[in-house]
């Protein structure tokens, strides 16, 4: 069976299983509220940086979802919008694509794209094996990240949830700031996570424009909260915010935040 596998494992996150499960298992001891969200903020760091932040996110979803997380990450690397339609590798295990949501999207299918040391989407994959066990995963890998891709590519999301019937929850992949003083990050993006509450996309994009707001995953944000608010979402709810600083005492910080929108 051709499968995509782990290409940042040992990097990002641990890849002997054991040691992988243990650190899941001390992110997900402190869980939240479960919320029911319909879609995710989650970053995509180094699990030492991150992990517990995209934890928290995953935290207020039921453990027991056996729908479909569709998850929508920004590629690195300049590759186009594409998705992937194999099954995915993680030291846990191997995590089943929703084939036919998949296929739904009318994405131009590009494997390689996905396999390419990407680690925004890869590094959400032990996550959820670990976390929701029964679920499935559509992988959509985002180029153009401007507002009119957005509106693009979350008509396509909705109308292929619509046509297949499925039971989803989206992930948008994202980490904010990135190497800043730690004081100019937590204003930024704090100035930058407003709008998403509100599910504001057009001011959103304002925001990072104007305060030139470095995250990685505008993109894979906006088309999520789009997306959500057309399945019914009335409001986003900031979960934690920290910074690479709070771990490594360094001045110059990558911001995370976990949101769920509801």
């Amino acid at each position: 069976m051709e499968i995509r596998r782990c290409t940042v494992a040992g990097m990002f996150y641990p890849g002997e299983p054991g040691h992988l499960e243990q650190v899941l298992e001390m992110f997900f001891k402190k869980q939240g509220e479960q919320l029911h969200p319909l879609g995710i903020i989650v970053p995509h760091a180094g699990y030492p940086y991150s992990g517990a932040v995209a934890a928290r996110g995953y935290s207020t979803v039921d453990p027991g979802f056996s729908g479909t997380f569709i998850i929508i990450g920004p590629s690195h690397r300049g590759y186009r919008t594409c998705v992937s339609a194999l099954p995915w590798e993680t030291p846990l295990g191997i995590i089943t694509n929703d084939e036919e949501l998949s296929l739904a999207l009318d994405l131009p299918v590009d494997e390689a794209a996905h396999q390419d040391d990407e680690n925004s989407l890869e590094t959400q994959m032990p996550l959820i094996k670990y976390r929701f066990p029964r679920a499935r995963i559509t992988p959509i890998l985002m180029g153009d990240q401007s507002p009119e891709e957005a509106e693009r590519l979350s008509a396509q999301i909705i109308r292929a949830v619509s046509r297949t019937k499925r039971d989803v929850i989206i992930v948008a992949s994202s980490d904010f700031s990135h190497y800043i003083p730690k004081n100019t990050a937590e204003k930024i993006d704090a100035e930058a996570i407003k709008p998403i509450l509100s599910l504001d996309t057009s001011e959103f994009y304002h925001k990072i424009r104007t305060l030139r707001v470095s995250a990685c995953g505008v993109g894979p944000i906006a088309t999520m909260l789009r997306a959500t608010a057309d399945l019914g979402a009335e409001k986003g709810i900031l979960l934690t915010y920290m910074t690479s600083g709070d771990i490594t005492g360094d001045p110059d910080v990558v911001g995370y935040a976990a949101i769920a929108v509801v």
